[in-house]
């Protein structure tokens, strides 16, 4: 009967010890997967293991996110994922999207994974026309995505209407013309075969860098008001903050870079910038959601971290350039001293050799003086007469060796000094380049850093003990001819490319049904006939003029 009892117990026990879970439904851009999460767990700790499964590890552009009554809304870290307003019927469904988004995708993003998913959202904001995207840049970045589905064009494989299922173009652009499906799969068909050679992840990249520049790529849209109660837009992307005008959500009236912006701070409605500038009033908004407020902290906050993460790589690789150029100024030191040691040799052997030369030039004139002495004593015996010969003879034949040998060592010395000039030379300029490696800045001034970083960034100081490595002549030069090839060829590519998307304007015009354009399709013609440029063009013309005269211009729209 105990035994019954204790053995029940222990099963209520182990029974309690088992933590109670639930099940969540991930949604990617291209998967579905499901969890079984504990009932405690917070935001982090599901989104931590989707990260693992995906094998991402550039967290920090993505986030959870989740619809209630309507509305999207992200997921939070420090907040155990059931408190949130979500569905509790399971499996609670989650999205697994990019929140943030890259000044310059080929720079920022690193693995294959992020490219990937980044490629899939945004393409997917373009055919959704949340990417506002013209004609004929929609058929360029539709060979791009038909590169990377089906690798390289195939005539024998890629007939006509093989693209017949694909959705690859807004349906604004096609609505826009009168084109057939097959006629606009002949123009995607056209580019697609240029692509030959490229990779998956190299065609997704090419399509990542046209779309990146424009107009609404990456750009949040708030509706806010100034203190006047003018109604505007409050656009939010990597480049900073941008105001808009309700009506064209392509062209911001006035921009504000996050280079500009000290600090950001909100109190239920009201929006607080505080400019770096500290001379400046700080200026402020309303928006009518606090959520546009809590994004907006939760983007710098991503922004600076980003920034952290790019200082210290940029410190890693100052400490290895560092270490590098102390292991080059020890080769230099070492160089030097053997210089020295060689200068020294030099010198000596030199002075040896020139001494012999003397003593030998010595010895030859004692042989000739002896040669003259033996010819003027009268020999009066045959005997005496040839052993006399003999012996001039030998003394000239001594006096020739003697004179050639002198001639030699003569010819030695001069060779030597020569050398030891060259080693004095060597010994100067090694001392010169050890000299400008102990003087001269350890590095090249660095473009500054596109926006202060946080106070908690550990400082660091290379200046006091740090070394530089002055390169050869010829390794600059072969560096900037390589620089320089390489922005020749950008510029020819861009231009063919610029050309080849006239051309494909210019070829559809005549077949556009004008009544049909949208509002946005209006301001990009009237952006193109004014000349209008890239997006980060836009943006620098926004911020030429100083920060206070665009606060003003703010507080009076």
């Amino acid at each position: 009967m105990a035994g019954a009892i204790a053995s029940r117990m222990s099963f209520s026990s182990l029974k309690r010890k088992q933590p109670k879970t639930f099940t969540v439904r991930i949604v990617t851009m291209d998967a579905e997967m499901e969890f079984n999460c504990e009932m405690k767990w917070k935001g982090k700790d599901l989104f931590d293991l989707v990260c693992r499964t995906l094998g991402l590890r550039e967290t920090w552009f993505f986030g959870l996110q989740y619809t209630i009554k309507d509305t999207v809304a992200w997921l939070k870290m420090d907040k155990k994922v059931l408190d949130h307003d979500v569905s509790k019927e399971e499996p609670v469904t989650f999205h697994f999207l990019a929140k943030f988004y890259p000044e310059n995708a080929e720079e920022e993003l690193v693995q294959e994974i992020t490219q990937h998913l980044f490629f899939l959202q945004v393409k997917k904001q373009i055919l959704d026309e949340k990417i506002y995207c013209p004609p004929e840049a929609s058929v360029l970045l539709a060979s791009y995505a038909v590169q990377a589905k089906y690798g390289d064009y195939d005539p024998s494989v890629h007939k006509r209407g093989f693209l017949a299922q694909e959705e690859l173009l807004p349906k604004r652009v096609i609505n826009l013309y009168q084109m057939t499906p097959e006629m606009w799969e002949e123009r995607i068909t056209a580019w697609y075969a240029e692509h030959r050679g490229r990779a998956r992840d190299e065609a997704e990249m090419e399509y990542l860098k046209i779309a990146q520049d424009l107009e609404m790529y990456g750009v949040n849209y708030f509706a806010i008001r100034n203190k006047k109660g003018t109604e505007l837009l409050l656009g939010v992307d990597a480049l900073g903050l941008h105001i808009y005008d309700p009506e064209n959500r392509l062209t911001p009236k006035i921009s504000f870079p996050w280079n500009e912006i000290r600090n950001i701070s909100y109190s239920d409605k009201e929006f607080t910038i505080k400019p770096l500038d500290k001379k400046i009033d700080v200026f402020k908004f309303n928006s009518s959601k606090l959520r546009v407020n809590k994004l907006m902290e939760r983007q710098r906050l991503a922004r600076e971290k980003q920034m952290r993460e790019e200082a210290e790589r940029t410190r890693d690789e100052l400490e290895r350039r560092l270490l590098q150029m102390k292991e080059e100024a020890t080769m230099a030191n070492e160089a030097l001293m053997r210089s020295e040691e060689t200068a020294d040799l030099l010198a000596e052997k030199a002075q040896i050799t020139e001494e012999e030369a003397k003593l030998l030039a010595q010895k030859a004139a004692e042989a000739e003086q002896e040669m003259q002495r033996i010819k003027a004593t009268a020999i009066r015996t045959e005997e005496e007469k040839r052993l006399m010969e003999q012996k001039v003879l030998e003394a000239e034949v001594l006096a020739l060796k003697m004179a050639e040998e002198s001639e030699r060592r003569a010819k030695e010395a001069d060779q030597l000094k020569q050398d030891l000039q060259e080693a004095r030379e060597a010994e100067r300029r090694a001392k010169q380049k050890l000299l400008e490696i102990a003087t001269k800045p350890t590095y090249p001034p660095m473009n500054p850093i596109p926006a202060p970083l946080p106070p908690d960034i550990p400082s660091f100081n290379l200046i006091g003990d740090s070394l530089s490595f002055d390169f050869k002549d010829t390794d600059m030069k072969r560096l900037s001819m390589e620089i320089e090839k390489e922005k020749v060829e950008y510029m020819e590519k861009s231009k063919h490319l610029q050309e080849q998307l006239n051309e494909l304007k210019t070829e559809i015009e005549a077949l556009k049904l004008k009544e049909r354009e949208t509002a946005l399709d209006i301001l990009h013609n009237e952006n193109s006939d004014r000349g209008g440029s890239s997006k980060h063009n836009t943006i620098k013309k926004l911020t030429l003029q100083s920060t206070k005269s665009r606060v003003a211009f703010f507080e009076e729209l």
